[in-house]
């Protein structure tokens, strides 16, 4: 790890912050519509209804905050799910979690036509719930029981099939397909402040719990026989795990629609900067979850201009191949 001490932690965590901070602004600054960081400034204290200062409010600013709260989200879910089921590869997309809050989002705007966000929240939470299940459970089967590599195929089939189901439901429904299409891609663009307003109070309780049960994650990480010799109740807790990632992974499908690699990639780049303490890992993890989406969504904005590409595209440009590697790295001594 490289950063070794205390003091040296917490001067990164700073710094992480500050960094954070700085991606913020520059995604309120940077974009289609020429801006500058003096234009931003003038938006909030001479606000004069010109086109920029209504860009900058309306639209960067929300998709700004909105980004770094998905992004910190994702990645705390990521280390969750890994420790949780020791599987190097896991995470909510993964899994099969982002794709189970996606078909329910779906079903409910197809097949009951609700386009309420509070709605899409509750049908988020409701399908994450199903898909984490429903992977636990299809991994569980055999005599081997769970591994990280059944759960890993059990995530992927279950991933298909949720994606399958969506794209079913979608030819049906040509109206219902233009109104999730950019959604169901994975986008922070053209989200407004409710978006996060509305979704903000169960991540945050997700965010708070993650920290709170982040001692007990070091002592379940030792391994479960270990840490039930030691008094920790790992029934309670791998609920407790699972009720969070469900939290915060439906919370984030809610906001945003599905965002893939984030729950994988930083988790591990986290882990390479201040080692496997989990009282460290879980706010790296979401200062440095936030920093990544949005520095992808700033790149989603040029790449293709003056069209964006979704930010769920750019992330899984990012992340792929550092899946690939993981992947050969972890299983590859097993």
């Amino acid at each position: 790890m490289l950063l070794k001490n205390t003091r040296q932690k917490w001067m990164g965590f700073l710094l992480a912050i500050v960094l954070l901070l700085f991606f913020i602004c520059a995604s309120i600054v940077y974009g289609y519509t020429d801006t500058t960081w003096k234009m931003a400034i003038d938006a909030f204290t001479h606000f004069n209804g010109s086109n920029e200062h209504l860009v900058i409010q309306s639209a960067r600013v929300p998709r700004a905050f909105i980004a770094a709260a998905v992004g910190a989200s994702l990645a705390i879910s990521g280390v969750l799910m890994q420790t949780l089921t020791k599987n190097p590869l896991a995470s909510p997309d993964i899994f099969g979690v982002n794709a189970g809050a996606g078909v329910a989002v779906v079903i409910g705007v197809t097949m009951f036509s609700l386009g309420n966000l509070h709605f899409f929240t509750w049908l988020s939470f409701l399908g994450a719930a199903i898909a984490a299940i429903s992977v636990y459970v299809v991994g569980s089967i055999g005599r081997e029981g769970l591994t990280p590599m059944k759960l890993t195929l059990a995530g992927a089939a279950m991933t298909a099939m949720f994606s399958s189901f969506t794209q079913g439901l979608l030819v049906l429904n040509e109206a219902a397909f233009e109104q999730v299409l950019f959604w169901l891609a994975g986008s922070v663009s053209g989200r407004k402040l409710e978006n996060l307003t509305t979704v903000l109070p169960y991540l945050a309780a997700g965010w708070i719990a993650s920290l709170l049960i982040a001692a007990k994650m070091n002592v379940f990480s030792m391994g479960e026989d270990v840490a039930k010799g030691l008094g920790l109740n790992t029934v309670f807790l791998k609920i407790g795990i699972g009720m969070i990632v469900i939290l915060l992974s439906g919370g984030a499908v809610a906001a945003c629609g599905p965002i893939g690699f984030i729950g994988i990639v930083v988790p591990h780049l986290t882990r390479f900067i201040v080692g496997i303490d989990h009282r460290w890992v879980i706010p790296f993890s979401g200062v440095l979850g936030g920093m990544l989406l949005i520095a992808a969504d700033i790149a989603s904005r040029y790449i293709l201009m003056p069209r964006e590409v979704p930010v769920g595209v750019m992330t899984a440009i990012i992340g792929t191949p550092f899946f690939i590697y993981i992947a050969r790295k972890g299983f590859s001594g097993r």
